[in-house]
């Protein structure tokens, strides 16, 4: 502890510089900043206590997820020059039915559109799941992760 009562790290304490922060706003509400300094608010569902006004914190576990994979994908996808029109990521979930009520399952839905090579958009979205997607690589080693995709012209 520090002088003013406050826990710091020990010096040999090794921790990345960057910094994000929640600071409670009353109720459920919460007001976050990211390391790169943007804001967003997450609220409890009303059933939770909260006001639901915002997303709840674990929703923007599984938001983190299709938004990542999503912006792999695309990218992937840009790389090998194929025309993509448009990229729609939905997810469905489980979850355990006590405390903590983590998530057990995702399944993602991707919808493309644009004249796609099949064979690309498998390997794209292979590549964001088993290699460069981050949230992926952490929830895929406590829960099941799986996909299905349809290509529209």
């Amino acid at each position: 502890m520090s002088d003013d009562g406050k826990k710091t790290a020990g010096a040999g304490d090794e921790m990345n510089a960057d910094m994000m922060t929640a600071t409670w706003a009353g109720g459920m509400r919460f007001v976050y900043k990211s390391a790169s300094g943007h804001g967003l608010v997450t609220d409890a569902s009303v059933a939770s206590g909260g006001g639901g006004t915002a997303a709840s914190p674990m929703e923007l576990i599984i938001l983190g997820l299709i938004g990542c994979t999503g912006v792999d994908v695309a990218s992937i996808l840009e790389r090998m020059r194929e025309p993509l029109e448009g990229l729609e990521v939905a997810a469905t979930y489980e979850r355990a039915k006590t405390h903590p009520k983590i998530y057990t399952k995702i399944h993602l839905s991707y919808a493309l559109k644009g004249e796609l090579d099949e064979k690309k958009v498998c390997r794209a979205i292979d590549l964001s799941e088993t290699k460069y997607c981050s949230v992926s690589a952490m929830l895929g080693h406590t829960m099941d992760i799986t996909h299905e995709y349809v290509i529209e012209s």
